[in-house]
């Protein structure tokens, strides 16, 4: 195929810098890796998913304004059947936790079109009451991507989008690509995923939520490419950690669509180095100093008790530590799923001690 036959995406790739494109190379080996060592006990991956649930959930609602905490979003999540959904932030939180707790659970089920991307809309905005009238339907308003202050005031655009009346056509488009970058593995799927989520959010197809839809339609394309490491680290935190280089990506690559020099580099530059991040961090879940991760307050003190004496009994522990006796045998029963102690002996002269 000759170069000006293909599409505005191909070209957008083929012009990357040879270094940005070598990125995927390193976390591709990273990745590797992961699959040779990943031997964490289901439970572990269980509490690491509830986990990164709740950070994700918590960043990427903050990103587009809202003000719940980690904390506020957890005990929110854990008391819905008493809690009423009667202001904004809180809607948004349980779309959102409820769409990406899917994604987790079933992308392997998902065939990814441009319908599973509306039925997505519809559910990120299930519990929002301003966004009843658009749920799941292409824009029929303009919008763009502003900056605000404190008070809600617009202090600047960050980008201009796509006009309302050629968003369903660029998506289909968008979409026509994707498709077929995918199946004919045209490029590496990093590549391919990065270029579909920044031309993406700058059609803003959307009225409202694309941003947030854009997040969880990231964690599903890269558990579909293959990176199942992708629920035990949060790439929404990440994000929200680097706000300020992610819009500034953005703006970079999105100014120039429409160009001759149509570039994505910033953008896709942006996007591997986050997820190389994201990446060394999963690795990071399978060494000994990640048991700080994994365990509550209260386990962590049991499991240092543990690992500064020789075979201790469960009396020794309560001695030894400010944790009462039930949690202190949660902690224990934990430990020994993550096979960081061992048990010696029966009955009253049960010990435990660092494996």
């Amino acid at each position: 195929m000759k170069y000006n036959q293909l599409t505005k995406f191909d070209k957008r790739i083929l012009s990357l810098p040879q270094d940005v494109v070598l990125k995927v190379a390193k976390i591709d080996k990273l990745q590797g890796q992961w699959i040779a060592g990943a031997k964490l006990n289901p439970q572990v991956l269980g509490r690491l998913k509830r986990s990164v649930l709740i950070t994700s959930t918590g960043a990427s609602t903050r990103i587009e304004g809202s003000s719940l905490s980690d904390e506020e979003v957890e005990k929110l999540m854990q008391g819905l059947t008493a809690q009423k959904m009667n202001d904004r932030d809180t809607q948004e939180v349980r779309g959102y936790y409820e769409l990406l707790s899917f994604v987790f659970e079933e992308y392997d089920n998902v065939k990814f079109s441009e319908n599973i991307v509306k039925q997505f809309h519809s559910q990120i905005l299930k519990y929002s009451d301003k966004d009843v009238r658009h749920r799941g339907q292409y824009k029929a308003l303009e919008n763009r991507v502003e900056a605000t202050d404190r008070e809600g005031n617009v202090v600047e655009t960050i980008f201009e989008t796509t006009p309302m009346h050629l968003a369903a056509k660029e998506m289909q488009e968008l979409f026509i690509w994707f498709d077929e970058a995918i199946k004919n593995k045209n490029y590496h799927p990093l590549i391919t995923i990065a270029c579909f989520i920044v031309d993406f959010l700058k059609i803003h197809p959307f009225l409202d939520g694309n941003g947030r839809l854009s997040r969880i339609l990231t964690n599903l394309l890269l558990l579909q490419a293959g990176y199942e490491y992708t629920p035990y680290i949060s790439h929404e935190k990440l994000v929200e950690d680097n706000k300020s280089d992610y819009y500034v990506a953005l703006r970079r690559s999105q100014k120039t669509f429409g160009s001759d020099t149509e570039s994505i580099e910033d953008w896709t530059r942006f996007f591997l180095t986050l997820f190389e991040t994201q990446t060394e961090r999963a690795l990071e879940l399978l060494s000994d100093e990640a048991i700080d991760k994994l365990l509550s307050p209260n386990q962590l003190a049991v499991w240092h008790y543990i690992s500064s004496n020789q075979a201790v009994s469960i009396k020794d522990i309560v001695q030894g530590t400010d944790v009462v006796r039930p949690s202190i045998r949660q902690a224990v029963e934990r430990l020994l799923s993550l096979k960081k102690i061992e048990r010696i002996g029966s009955g009253r002269s049960t010990r435990y001690k660092k494996k």
